[in-house]
C-alpha cells in the first residue's frame, strides 16, 4: 500500500513539472512573438541599443562616445535614421548614459554592421532571459512547479519590450540570475562567477544588489562574489583605459548626459509632465515617480525616496549579515532586494524583470500553506502583472486623458493608480518579502534540495 500511495505522488508531481514546464514554454513563444513583432514595426525599435553600439562605433573611430555631438556624427553617417525621426528618439540614440565596460561586450556586436549586430543581441536577449527562467522554474518546481511556472508565464509574456528596444537589462538580469543559480546549486560555478561579472559590466545597477548579498552572506557566496568582482575589473579595466584615453572627461559627460535625460519635460522627468512623453511602456520605476506627482522639485523627490528605503536596506543588510546562509535564508534575501533595489535609484520598467529572483520564495512559502500561501499568491501575481509591459503601457494609454483634469488629491491619486503603479508594486514587495525573511532569518528552517551549509 505504502508504494502504491509513492507511486501516485510522484505521479501527481510529474503532471505538476509537465504543467510548470508548459508554461514556461508557452510564456517563452508569447515573449518571442510579441517581441520580434514589435521590433519590425516600432518607432522605438532597438532604441536602447543603439547608443551602446553606436557608441562603440564612435569609439572603434577614437571619437568620443560620451560627447553628444560627436556621437550624432557617427550615428547620422552610419545609421538609417530618417529626417523625420521625433528628437527625443535621437536622443536616446546618442546620449550616453551606460558605464565604459559595457564596451567590453559591445565592441564584438560594433565590429559587424547594425543589422547582424542587432539579431545577435536579440538572439542573447532572447536566449538568455528563457534559460533564466527555465533554472528559476528548476528551483521553485521543488516545492511549487505549477505556481513557479505561471509566474513565470506571466513575466516573460509581459517582457516584450526586452526584445523590442534592446535594453541591456535583458542581458545583464539574464546573467545575474543564472549566476544565483549556479552558486546556491553548487553547480557550473565557474560559470556563474563568468555571468555575474559579466552583468556587473553591463549594468552593475542591477547586479549590484545581488552581489552585494552574496558577500554579506559569507562563507563560500562570499569567495564567489569576490571572484566575480575580481573578474570583472580584469575584463572591464581595458575598456575604462581606452574611454579614458579617448576622452579624459567622460565621467563629467557622462552626468551631464543624465542630467539633460532628467531635465523637465524631457524622458527621465519624474514630474507630472512625464505624461506628455510619448514612450509610457519604458517609464521609470524608482519612488521618485510617486513623489514626482506630488512636487517637481528633484530634491524634494529623492530625498522622499531615500527616507524609504533607506530603513528598508538597512534591514536587509544587517539581516544578510548576520543570519547563516541557507537555501531558504538566501532566497528570501533575494527575493527582498530584487524589488527593494530598484526602488531609490534611477531604473526603468525593463529592469523590473529582476523580479524572477522572487518565485523561488513564492513557491517555498505557497508550499507551506496556512494564511501565508495566499498573501504570497496576491504579491507575487500582482507584483507580476503590474510591472509587465503590456498592462504598463494600457494603463499608461489611460493616463493620457489625465492630463487635462485638474490637479487635485483625486487626480494626483489616479495619475499614480494609471501611470506610474509600479513604484507602490515593488515597494509593496519589498516590504512583503523583507518581512519574511526577517522574521525567519534566524530560525532553523528545514533545508530541501540544495541547501547550502554554514
Amino acid at each position: 500500500m505504502p508504494a502504491v500511495l509513492e507511486a501516485e505522488r510522484g505521479e501527481k508531481m510529474t503532471r505538476s513539472h509537465r504543467t510548470g514546464l508548459l508554461l514556461v514554454f508557452l510564456g517563452s513563444l508569447v515573449f518571442i512573438f510579441l517581441g520580434v513583432f514589435m521590433e519590425r514595426r516600432t518607432i522605438v525599435a532597438m532604441a536602447d541599443f543603439k547608443p551602446v553600439y553606436y557608441g562603440a562605433r564612435c569609439l572603434l573611430q577614437h571619437c568620443d562616445p560620451y560627447n553628444e555631438d560627436q556621437l550624432l556624427l557617427v550615428y547620422r553617417s552610419e545609421s538609417r535614421a530618417r529626417t523625420t525621426e521625433p528628437p527625443w528618439l535621437q536622443r536616446i540614440a546618442t546620449r550616453l548614459i551606460y558605464l565604459p565596460t559595457v564596451f567590453t561586450v559591445t565592441i564584438p556586436l560594433a565590429l559587424m554592421s547594425f543589422g547582424p549586430a542587432h539579431v545577435v543581441w536579440m538572439i542573447m536577449t532572447a536566449s538568455g532571459f528563457i534559460l533564466a527562467a527555465c533554472l528559476i522554474l528548476d528551483l521553485g518546481a521543488d516545492y511549487a512547479p505549477r505556481l513557479s511556472g505561471g509566474l513565470l508565464f506571466v513575466i516573460l509574456a509581459g517582457s516584450e519590450l526586452l526584445i523590442e528596444v534592446g535594453n541591456a537589462a535583458g542581458i545583464a538580469i539574464s546573467l545575474s540570475v543564472i549566476a544565483a543559480w549556479c552558486f546556491l546549486r553548487q553547480r557550473f560555478v565557474a560559470a556563474g562567477v563568468l555571468c555575474l561579472a559579466i552583468s556587473l559590466l553591463i549594468k552593475p545597477h542591477n547586479a549590484g544588489f545581488v552581489w552585494l548579498y552574496f558577500v554579506l552572506a559569507g562563507g563560500i557566496l562570499r569567495k564567489r562574489a569576490l571572484q566575480s568582482l575580481l573578474l570583472t575589473i580584469i575584463l572591464g579595466f581595458p575598456s575604462v583605459l581606452w574611454v579614458t584615453y579617448i576622452s579624459p572627461h567622460w565621467i563629467q559627460e557622462m552626468q551631464s548626459n543624465i542630467s539633460k535625460f532628467s531635465a523637465l519635460g524631457d524622458l527621465n522627468d519624474t514630474g507630472v509632465s512625464t505624461l506628455d512623453v510619448t514612450a509610457h511602456g519604458a517609464a521609470i520605476v524608482s519612488l521618485q515617480m510617486v513623489a514626482g506627482v506630488f512636487s517637481a522639485d528633484q530634491t524634494v523627490q529623492n530625498t522622499v525616496a531615500y527616507l524609504v528605503c533607506a530603513p528598508l536596506l538597512l534591514i536587509w543588510g544587517v539581516v544578510s549579515l548576520r543570519a547563516s546562509p541557507s537555501w531558504a535564508n538566501a532566497w528570501l534575501a533575494l527575493a527582498a532586494i530584487s524589488a527593494l533595489s530598484m526602488l531609490p535609484l534611477y531604473h526603468r520598467q525593463q529592469d523590473t524583470r529582476m523580479l524572477l529572483l522572487t518565485i523561488p520564495a513564492s513557491a517555498m512559502l505557497w508550499n507551506e500553506g496556512g494564511r501565508l500561501k495566499w498573501m504570497t499568491l496576491v504579491v507575487s501575481t500582482v507584483g507580476m502583472v503590474f510591472t509587465g509591459d503590456l498592462p504598463l503601457q494600457f494603463l499608461a494609454t489611460l493616463a493620457n486623458s489625465l492630463v487635462a483634469s485638474t490637479h487635485g488629491l483625486l487626480w494626483r491619486t489616479l495619475v499614480i493608480a494609471f501611470d506610474r503603479p509600479a513604484p507602490i508594486v515593488l515597494l509593496i514587495m519589498s516590504i512583503f518579502y523583507l518581512w519574511v525573511y526577517a522574521s525567519r532569518a534566524f530560525k532553523n528552517i528545514p533545508e530541501r534540495a540544495g541547501g547550502l551549509n554554514p
